[in-house]
């Protein structure tokens, strides 16, 4: 899983899989979520990620594998 921000566009995309998207669904105002061909989510896109979630502060917490971080 890979957390992207765009601070130039205040846009969120969660990456949960580098397979393509085929499809994409808002469920909700500026909250898309992205599937591959099997169905399974690959992704959900925020925009405008400020005013929707706190982007202050990210914890993981209990996960199987290993966390990295990526410098700005």
């Amino acid at each position: 899983m890979k957390l992207n921000y765009h601070a130039d566009t205040d846009s969120l995309y969660i990456e949960f899989s580098e397979r393509p998207s085929v499809d994409s669904r808002e469920i909700s105002e500026g909250v898309v979520v992205d599937y591959d061909a099997q169905g399974r989510v690959v992704g959900i896109d925020i925009d405008n990620a400020g005013n929707k979630i706190d982007l202050e502060r990210v914890l993981l917490s209990k996960l199987p594998g290993t966390v990295e971080t990526e410098a700005a």
